[in-house]
């Protein structure tokens, strides 16, 4: 793992940090075997055997998956031209089509490396050779002076590689919000074991405020659009965007004496050239400095804050962020009529 030379004397990394506190795992349901969940044990049947290639050997296959899920995708991708329209008016059609069409082939790629993530994190090998990190220091920092850390990270493609890949920084929780479909949230939960030392589920704020208090290192993607009654309009990527108020509200639940550090997890591939030409991957992770005077007793300013700083990584690579949620869904009366 490359540490930016302007910190390599200050990083001490460690080769394989393995969860401490590893969340019992969740037992099978039979119900499961119901009908209605045939389709997803169908997909990991054909898509798991392929996770045993190595590594470079992956691309060509979810490259091609990617494709075909953008040509497949319908209101996913008609929601996806409708965002990178609104984010990038200055782009033409044809350029935002292309954006829209390497979204899909990032989140195919996305989805080989989160089941590697979860089942076959060998298959990373010598994760030195293959990560660079920028803003170690910010964390460390934090960690010196009894800090807990509050890590705001984003919806990027390579969601759960990158708590694996930082993984091998900092022992690490997340913030999650439940499935809908008991069977895939039975697979997220059981294979996120093994990156996370504790999955707090989002309404649970009581254990949130205990791991804070216990100085911990969580991670929460405030990214989303939720209706307004849970946050604020604030502008992201120039739209006015419902926003969550969360940072602020989870920023307050630490040691009172010595709050928690906010700062933001930016985590990226950043060799797209590999999707073709068989190379190894190389991932980038990024640690931002923490914010000051933050919060503030202003929500909006808070919160267009925090959007700034998410919309800044995010542009390193737009099309690594899924840009195939709703992210504009809600303004000041409700919803949108922008995906109508």
């Amino acid at each position: 793992m490359k540490v930016d030379s302007s910190v390599q004397a200050k990083a001490k990394l460690k080769p394989s940090l393995q969860p401490k506190e590893r969340e019992p795992k969740r037992p099978f349901d039979w119900q499961f075997l119901h009908p209605k969940y045939w389709g997803i044990w169908l997909a990991f049947a054909l898509i798991l055997p392929l996770i045993y290639l190595p590594l470079r050997w992956q691309f060509w296959p979810v490259k091609q998956l990617g494709i075909l899920i953008s040509r497949l995708a319908g209101s996913r991708r008609r929601d996806t031209l409708v965002n990178l329209k609104l984010a990038f008016p200055d782009q033409s059609n044809a350029e935002r089509e292309q954006m829209a069409r390497q979204v899909f082939i990032n989140q195919g790629v996305g989805v080989f490396e989160t089941l590697c993530a979860w089942f076959r994190p060998q298959a990373f090998g010598d994760i030195d050779t293959l990560v660079s990190v920028t803003g170690l220091e910010h964390l460390q920092d934090a960690q010196t002076n009894g800090k807990a850390v509050l890590l705001l990270g984003g919806h990027y493609t390579m969601l759960d590689l990158g708590g694996l890949l930082f993984r091998h920084l900092s022992a690490i929780d997340c913030v999650y919000r439940p499935q809908n479909n008991a069977l895939l949230d039975w697979f997220i939960f059981n294979g996120r074991r093994h990156i996370f030392e504790r999955q707090i589920e989002h309404r649970d704020m009581r254990l949130l405020a205990t791991r804070l208090k216990e100085g911990k290192v969580v991670w929460n993607s405030p990214d989303q659009d939720y209706p307004l009654k849970q946050g604020v309009m604030a502008p992201f990527f120039g739209i006015p965007s419902a926003t969550i108020t969360a940072p602020r509200r989870l920023a307050r639940l630490g040691d009172k004496k010595n709050p928690p550090a906010v700062m933001a997890l930016h985590t990226y591939r950043t060799s797209p050239h590999t999707l073709s030409s068989g190379e190894r991957p190389q991932y980038q992770i990024t640690i931002t400095p923490a914010l000051t005077d933050y919060p503030t007793k202003d929500e909006v300013a808070d919160a267009t804050r925090v959007n700034q700083v998410l919309e800044d990584l995010i542009r390193i690579d737009p099309t690594q962020w899924m840009w195939f949620h709703k992210r504009f869904k809600h303004n000041e009366t409700g919803r949108t009529k922008y995906y109508d």
